[in-house]
């Protein structure tokens, strides 16, 4: 007598229809699903060319940038505030000497006037730009 069954099956699984439903899920979830941009703060930031070439260090030369953004170069006022114009005053002070320049940049200074003195003074080669603080003294 045999028990055995003559015909034998294997077992099957079907996975198309699994495929059919984790495709509707995933539809499902990307049509619900909402991308927002939260938190992103536009910045529209000042423009400067290039790096400046580290030279040697001597006396530093003072360029003031007051409220208004006008330019002071050691003390004297200069005619305009274009970059040209301060590019000459610089030349005219420093000289050959491209040793350390100090900033003193008014605390109410626009950030493009302060970073156009940066600029100019980079590209004519001052390899120590210093940025002139107070320290603000919290004792009472």
């Amino acid at each position: 007598m045999n028990l055995r069954p003559r015909h034998r099956d294997d077992p099957e699984i079907n996975l198309i229809s699994l495929i059919d439903v984790l495709l509707v899920l995933l539809i499902f979830f990307m049509v619900s699903t909402t991308f927002q941009q939260e938190g992103r703060v536009k910045v529209q930031l000042p423009q400067a060319s290039e790096i400046p070439l580290p030279r040697g260090s001597q006396e530093p030369l003072v360029l003031t940038v007051t409220a208004e953004g006008k330019y002071l170069v050691n003390e004297h006022t200069l005619i305009n505030s274009s970059p040209d114009t301060l590019r000459a005053a610089l030349l005219k002070e420093a000289g050959t000497n491209r040793g350390p320049l100090t900033i003193k940049a008014d605390g109410r200074a626009t950030h493009q006037a302060v970073v156009t003195a940066m600029d100019v003074a980079g590209r004519l080669g001052f390899s120590q730009l210093n940025i002139a603080t107070v320290h603000e003294d919290t004792s009472p």
